[in-house]
């Protein structure tokens, strides 16, 4: 099989599945943790009233690992009420393994905090539509979810805290 491009600035494979220029592989996805609760059931299944109000946490880790690939987590907590009553909860830690090649520095926590995620969500979203199914809810389909926006706030808290801890040291 010859070489290929994955996009208009992915990276090459050579023949032995190896990146040859700046890129990401998924190497692994996995299920870290997994949990639903239905504490009203089969109460909470009844479709009477309103529809429930949800509630999205989304949480992002990274780190190396010595071996020079690094583990992503998307944790994802949906929390449904109904009447002021709880519905369902759902708390997911949906995991990757990844290789990233000749990507500077500077440009590595985005890939890993925003890119690695992109690839992640989908996956996330259908076990999380599944549960729900499974549960006696209708599917549960996620919005996307924008990581870009999340990322920013992320280093825009960490840059007023910084900020903060200076004026604090100068006073």
């Amino acid at each position: 099989m010859s070489d290929t491009e994955t996009g208009a600035a992915g990276p090459v494979e050579n023949g032995a599945g190896d990146l040859t220029g700046p890129g990401i592989r998924v190497l692994a996805q996995f299920t870290r943790d997994l949990s639903f609760e239905n504490p009203r059931a089969p109460e909470s299944l009844r479709a009477v009233g309103d529809a429930p109000q949800i509630d999205i946490g989304v949480e992002l880790n990274a780190r190396g690992r010595g071996d020079g690939l690094f583990e992503v987590d998307l944790k994802l907590n949906v929390d449904a009420k109904r009447a002021g009553e709880p519905a369902f909860n759902i708390e997911l830690v949906y995991g990757g393994l990844f290789q990233v090649q000749g990507i500077t520095e500077a440009d590595l926590e985005p890939v890993l905090m925003i890119e690695a995620p992109r690839f992640l969500f989908p996956f996330a979203r259908r076990i999380i539509a599944d549960l729900t199914t499974d549960g006696g809810f209708p599917p549960f389909m996620m919005e996307p979810i924008d990581f870009v926006g999340i990322y920013q706030a992320r280093r825009d808290q960490a840059a007023a805290a910084a900020a903060g801890n200076v004026v604090i040291g100068q006073a």
